[in-house]
């Protein structure tokens, strides 16, 4: 897909990864829309973005809210007047064992990393079937094809998004031709990490820290857009990514 001139949905593009791939993707030429819940942060992305001859457009949007994704999907396609590029990047990753019985957490997870997933593509997708054309990248994890002590719910939303794009690349891809990539990272420096509640869990992150040096938001764009700028007929449908001094 050549990149210059298309719009591209980035969830959770307030920070991490996909802050990141938001200004990459703006720095190629895409109208960028830039969903998250927190205006204030966004509109940080956002100046960020215009300073550097960018075009951005700020989505107030929560993904677990249904009526909220709509009404932020209809905003982009009125602003821009079209839709090329999904990125499925919002997520949340509390840790703890499942004896602590953070059940909270785990429907958090549930309802941001699957449900959320979920209503955004609802929303989209019928405006690349409309078009025949497009790309979606859902952002799945290392924990979505490994398992992990503290990740067990955590793990369960990651392989459902696995799966969910796989076979929407089987049903979606020859039919409308549109692509769908799965992107798994390993260890991202991220705000991700200060989600987790335990502390034995958090020191053990930031313990990580120490022994390799993590991957950026930058390196996952990169990736990302690799997978957008392949030519036409070729579907990278999963990319497995890790820092080169993560053994496991």
């Amino acid at each position: 897909m050549e990149l210059e001139g298309k719009t591209a949905l980035v969830t959770g593009a307030s920070s991490g990864i996909g802050e990141g791939v938001a200004k990459n993707l703006a720095i190629k030429g895409v109208k960028v829309g830039l969903a998250a819940r927190s205006i204030s942060k966004l509109q940080n992305v956002y100046e960020d973005i215009t300073k550097a001859g960018g075009e951005a457009f700020v989505i107030e949007m929560d993904v677990v809210d249904k009526n909220s994704v709509k009404k932020g999907v209809d905003s982009l396609i009125k602003h821009f007047g079209v839709i090329d590029i999904l990125i499925n990047n919002a997520g949340i990753m509390p840790a703890s064992d499942i004896d602590a019985f953070k059940v909270d957490e785990w429907h958090q997870m549930i309802d941001v990393n699957i449900k959320g997933m979920l209503n955004v593509t609802e929303n989209v997708l019928p405006k690349l079937i409309e078009k025949k054309s497009g790309h979606i990248i859902n952002i799945s994890s290392i924990a979505g094809r490994k398992l992990f002590k503290g990740l067990a719910v955590y793990c369960g939303t990651k392989s459902f998004v696995s799966a969910f794009s796989d076979i929407m690349r089987m049903e979606i891809g020859k039919r409308h031709n549109i692509r769908v990539t799965s992107i798994q990272p390993g260890a991202v420096e991220t705000n991700l990490y200060n989600q987790i509640t335990d502390d034995g869990y958090k020191k053990g992150m930031e313990d990580l820290k120490e022994e390799m040096t993590f991957l950026s938001p930058n390196d996952i764009a990169s990736s990302m857009i690799y997978a957008l700028e392949a030519p036409d007929h070729v579907d990278v449908s999963e990319m497995f990514i890790l820092p080169i001094d993560q053994e496991w």
